[in-house]
């Protein structure tokens, strides 16, 4: 939950610090005030989109700073730590966002500057802010496709991940399909090149390395002469003369002449290097005979050079056309075999395309089934919630239902499916619509929600979504911008009614101009103006008790200064307290199983 947040230099707040209760926190003011600056900081601590016209007239920068509680192990921690921000020692979360007058945004996270996105990711699991903006997002099918699926939990988010997997592949299968038959010359053509190289490839064989190997063949082969003499002169050099003249005995002869020399020496130091003088016989033996075997193997072989030569030939013959080198030309082919079974065009390989995806399409008319009975039985149980949602807050004649219907597929729709006898759109998340009806009375009919109802209707309406969802929604803190707009009187204490029993789970935040709803608040903030002629500033403070009964007196319609209004205050106050010491009501969907 969010135990405190401080604000500075936005808009008309020069320095305030919030600080919220567990429960339900309103943040009433009088219009102008700054009350908005308050839901403003909270976007901003959502990641939400920063503007340089927000920050304060005069100040460099504004500054909102969230102190969160988020336990170790939680997913919020989990964010955190990731990017390597750490939680202060008593567990809270800090994250900042700073909007510079020049628009530039900066943003941190447990001590830790981090992308403005990680903030969106915190905040997907510490807060939910709604406002006027979410009632315009509820007219949109989409949304109330989402309210539904989100109300249905894992019976519809379990078959709808199986059908958004089959239907990756299902599109895939398909695209390769129509692409394989449009394109059925182009790649016939393209295959018929890549066949006729790896004939010539495979025609020569070429071999990794070859090309080196071959070179110093040839180049033995080609200087046989010059290689027979260099090597019979080193052998001359090393062994000495073959027949033996002594006049002529070579290194060998000479190192052996000198280690005998040495041996029989009466001398202990001559004697000590003679054995060194062994060991470079030794070697010098070994040189010898390895020079001998060279001359054994060294011919002159016309013959031999020239298939080398004809060898060489073949290789250039590939390196020209496919590759630099034979490594090159090898690895082609190697490409061009993988390119080759993707571009089989036969009838037969496009007739398993053709099985594989009406396989495909039968397994994912299936799923699209499944999820279409799971979200038609979850808008029956839905729309009855909210319709007994509706009765506490002062529409009790009215009653709302939720429409799950096929969307059918336009001529030539790609991702046309058929399902049953009809051929459906098959969308990512499933071939249904959804829409929000009202009721407003028995007898009338059933309209689309942004027709059917007024706005004051429509916040109420929303206000029991929210209040029916809340028992299985994740996030910890519910911000509430103005959804009373267009709400009074018995409404607008059902509305309080609701908002401090959906705080039994929740920590609740509420902006309002309403006192009915204001007098539910665990705690009541208030956004004060004040102006010395040059300069607006807006402070927040806390309200004690005697304070709260003069706030609620200002906004019942401005009654602050006089005992009757400070009496219906009081009034508004203990029935509040009192109501909200009933038993809390709680719903929450039954799980199949």
């Amino acid at each position: 939950m969010l135990a405190e947040m401080r604000i500075n230099g936005l808009g008309v707040i020069e320095e305030a610090t919030l600080e919220l209760d567990p429960g339900f926190t309103v943040v009433t003011g009088e219009t102008g005030a700054g009350k908005t600056m308050v839901v403003t900081g909270l976007h901003l601590l959502g990641g939400g989109r920063a503007e340089a016209s927000r920050v304060r007239t005069g100040a460099e920068k504004a500054v909102v700073e969230g102190r969160f509680q988020a336990p170790a192990g939680s997913p919020a921690a989990k964010v955190a730590e990731e990017v390597g921000g750490e939680a202060d020692e008593d567990g809270s979360l800090i994250a900042i966002r700073t909007v510079g007058a020049d628009g530039r945004s900066r943003a941190h996270v447990g001590g830790r500057s981090v992308p403005v996105g990680v903030l969106s990711e915190l905040a997907e699991q510490l807060i939910a802010v709604h406002g006027q903006n979410d009632q315009l997002r509820l007219m949109r099918p989409t949304e109330q496709r989402g309210v539904l699926d989100r109300f249905a939990g894992d019976d519809v988010a379990e078959p709808l991940r199986q059908y958004q997997r089959i239907r990756e592949e299902w599109l895939r299968v398909a695209t390769e399909l129509r692409e394989r038959t449009e394109r059925s010359r182009e790649l016939a053509r393209e295959a018929d090149l890549l066949r006729h190289g790896l004939t010539e490839i495979d025609a020569v064989d070429p071999k990794p390395g070859e090309e080196q190997e071959l070179h110093d063949e040839a180049r033995r082969l080609a200087d046989a002469d010059q290689l027979r003499e260099a090597a019979t002169g080193a052998q001359f050099a090393v062994s000495g003369s073959l027949e033996g003249d002594p006049d002529n005995p070579g290194a060998l002869g000479l190192i052996s002449e000198a280690a005998r020399r040495l041996a029989v020496s009466e001398d202990p130091k001559l004697r000590e290097m003679e054995p060194r003088l062994v060991e470079a016989a030794t070697l010098l033996a070994d040189v010898g005979a390895e020079i001998s075997g060279y001359l054994d193997h060294l011919e002159a072989d016309p013959g031999r050079l020239e298939q080398v030569l004809q060898r060489q030939a073949e290789l250039k013959a590939l390196t020209r056309k496919y590759a630099a080198d034979v490594d090159g030309v090898i690895a082609w082919a190697a490409d061009a075999r993988s390119r080759l079974d993707g571009l089989d065009t036969s009838e037969d390989a496009l007739a398993g395309l053709a099985k594989r995806r009406d396989e495909l399409a039968v397994e994912l008319a299936a799923l699209a089934t499944q999820v279409t009975a799971a979200r038609t039985e979850a808008a029956l149980e839905l729309g009855k919630a909210v319709t007994e949602e509706l009765d506490g807050l002062a529409m009790p004649h009215a009653s709302v239902e939720l429409g799950v219907r096929p969307r059918h597929a336009e001529s030539g729709d790609p991702q046309a499916l058929p399902v049953g006898r009809s051929i459906l759109h098959a969308g990512s998340s499933g071939v249904d619509e959804v829409e929000l009806r009202l009721i407003s009375h028995p007898g009338a009919p059933a309209l689309p929600v942004h027709k059917g109802a007024s706005g004051g209707e429509l916040s109420r309406v929303m206000l029991a979504l929210e209040v029916v969802l809340s028992h299985s929604d994740p996030v910890p803190t519910l911000v509430f911008d103005e959804v009373d707009a267009g709400v009074g009187g018995r409404a607008a204490v059902e509305v309080g009614r609701r908002l401090a029993r959906l705080a039994r789970s929740h920590q609740v935040i509420v902006v309002t101009h309403l006192p009915q709803v204001a007098a539910f608040a665990d705690r009541h903030l208030v956004v004060d103006k004040s102006a010395d002629g040059r300069f607006t500033r807006s402070a927040v403070r806390k309200l004690d008790e005697t304070q709260r009964v003069v706030e609620l007196a200002r906004m019942l319609a401005g009654m602050d200064s006089t005992d009757t209004g400070r009496a219906h205050a009081e009034e508004l106050l203990a029935a509040a307290k009192a109501d909200k010491t009933a038993a809390p009501v709680v719903r929450r969907r039954k799980k199949k199983g």
